[in-house]
């Protein structure tokens, strides 16, 4: 019950029944040579028996004995070196990376599920590797040519480990007031010198190096985002040479302990600019995009975690007898037969299996968007993504936080006992409502920045697009999402009509706003679920107890613009 199990059917069933994953790839000329479903469910099998039978096993250790800091290093917990190791030279980094640069160009999807399944088993020591897709990409994208050669190989494969640094003491969410310094040296380069806190695996003995990529402005940089640059600063220099960076100390923490996160000091550290002058969050917004799909998937596979342990416990556990059986072959006292339980654990399945679908789809999006011959079907599906990525990261990682602790309910008094592992998955689960921006400002760039910004006309033509997938289908799956696509459209139109002062009356809802979007993407989910046959009882539960959530919703948003009936 311990231990996180991979299911590779599972995802199979929403990749090739549900989501006809090998005809979107078939598509593109970079992939098409990898869409054959029985080759990406061998890699699936594979990466699967990686994660159950390496990772896991680590993460109660990673849990108990954590990353240790003395005199500026890190050592982090056992077996952990050990499990990175076989990770990268397995080609594991590697899965969806550019062939030029020592990829296996494998489609982004199998990338997603990998750490979607890491974050299940282990989410201390995955956060080490997270961040490796987001900085090749940036580095690929804006990068000199001789940082790429440097560099680039070596993140992509896995090798090297790189950070993200962007928070400073005072300066969290709002990134305009950052105060990290780089001034310009004679040779090209640039010392960097400044604080940054919360950097995930900025100190570690994982690997021979790490690449730290540090906002930082000039002295007569303009104050404000526009002032801020993207500079390059490894741990070890071509030359073996150490950098002026220096870990401070690394923090207590409620959950994550097998994940150091630490305080960089960077003391006129020499680094190069990624990018251009001024445009520094350019450049890192493409390992922040990245990074918040993985971070949507950490809420599936942790909330997945929590149900795999609940459910096991639920169907060993001997209790009172069960006043209503769904089963009658099972013992009467089991836990799994009490109706409360299984609405439990049948509103997390609703979700896990949704959120699958729709962090999958955008995974294949992503691809679309980077390999379709057709510029049309880039943009299309450029804008999926952009509005479906915030969505993903605050709903799941919501649920993955209140899910875990549901389950954690069916486990009685046992579950707040470390013995059962379930407290963890609630304790490591709640940083992930809170970095890569807070779920509270994914409501906000939804709203305001993704559906305001054009009165609602990108997120009414994927609504079109979702409505069409829904055309032939005959089900009460089907109804309700054609039900709520219609309702969100009427939605869209109030927002219309409330005009340019309609913003300010909905900063409080902006939540609300996110959370109709994700009830009514939950919906075509499960329409389309049911038709490829989903076991379970994932949709009913979902009509009967996630569902009813979006009228309440919608009142609040109609409420704070004054159109409520």
């Amino acid at each position: 019950m311990n231990a996180y199990r991979p299911q590779a059917s599972d995802i199979g069933f929403i990749l090739f029944d549900v989501l006809q994953a090998q005809d979107t790839l078939s598509q593109l000329p970079a992939l098409a040579d990898n869409a054959d479903p029985d080759l990406l469910r061998q890699v699936l099998e594979e990466a699967g028996k990686f994660v159950g039978e390496v990772v896991a096993p680590l993460n109660r250790d990673g849990d108990e004995i954590g990353a240790r800091f003395k005199d500026g290093a890190v050592t982090m917990p056992p077996g952990a070196r050990e499990a990175y190791q076989a990770f990268w030279q397995a080609g594991w980094p590697a899965l969806s990376g550019d062939t030029l640069h020592g990829g296996q160009g494998l489609p982004t999807v199998l990338e997603m599920v990998l750490y979607e399944w890491l974050s299940g088993a282990n989410l201390g020591w995955t956060m080490a590797p997270g961040l490796l897709h987001g900085a090749c990409e940036c580095i690929k994208h804006h990068a000199s040519p001789e940082l790429k050669s440097q560099y680039l190989e070596k993140l992509i494969t896995g090798e090297w480990l790189a950070t993200m640094c962007l928070t400073e003491p005072h300066a969290g969410s709002d990134l305009g007031l950052a105060r990290t310094k780089a001034v310009a040296q004679s040779d090209g380069s640039y010392a960097v010198s400044g604080t940054k806190i919360f950097i995930s695996g900025g100190e570690h003995d994982l690997t021979d190096n790490i690449v730290h990529l540090v906002l930082a402005r000039l002295p007569d940089s303009p104050p404000g985002p526009k002032g801020l640059s993207l500079f390059l600063v490894p741990k070890f220099y071509p030359d073996g040479s150490r950098s002026a960076v220096v870990c401070e100390r690394i923090e207590e923490k409620m959950g994550l302990h097998g994940s150091p996160t630490c305080v960089m000091r960077f003391d006129e550290a020499r680094g190069w600019l990624v990018g251009e002058l001024g445009k520094g969050l350019n450049a890192m917004f493409l390992m922040m995009n990245a990074a918040r799909l993985h971070v949507a998937l950490q809420g599936v596979g942790l909330l997945d975690a929590a149900w795999q342990k609940a459910d096991g416990y639920a169907r060993e556990r001997r209790q009172m007898r069960a006043p209503v059986r769904r089963d009658p072959a099972q013992p009467a006292d089991l836990i799994i037969e009490h109706p409360a339980m299984q609405r439990l654990l049948d509103t997390q399945r609703a979700w896990v299996d949704a959120g699958r679908v729709l962090a999958y789809r955008t995974a294949l999006e992503l691809d679309v968007a980077k390999h379709h011959p057709e510029a049309a079907q880039r943009q299309q599906a450029n804008l999926w993504c952009a509005l479906v990525t915030p969505v993903l990261k605050a709903s799941w990682t919501d649920q993955a936080f209140h899910g875990g602790s549901d389950c954690l309910q069916v486990f009685g008094g046992h579950g707040y006992v470390r013995e059962w592992g379930i407290e963890q998955v609630v304790r490591d689960s709640r940083v992930a409502m809170i970095y890569e921006g807070t779920n509270e400002i994914q409501a906000q760039d939804l709203l305001f920045r993704k559906v305001l910004a054009d009165q609602g006309a990108g997120l009414l033509a994927m609504l079109g697009g979702l409505e069409q997938d829904l055309a032939g289908l005959d089900s009460d799956a089907a109804a309700r999402a054609r039900t709520g696509l219609e309702q969100l459209r009427e939605l869209v139109g109030l927002l219309q009509a409330g005009g340019p002062g309609v913003a300010a009356q909905l900063y409080p809802v902006a939540g609300d706003f996110l959370r109709v979007v994700t009830l009514t993407l939950m919906a075509w989910a499960w329409a389309k679920l049911e038709t490829a046959g989903a076991p379970g009882q994932g949709g009913t539960a979902f009509a009967r107890w996630v569902w009813p959530e979006l009228a309440m919703r919608q009142l609040m948003i109609r409420q704070a613009l004054g159109a409520a009936a």
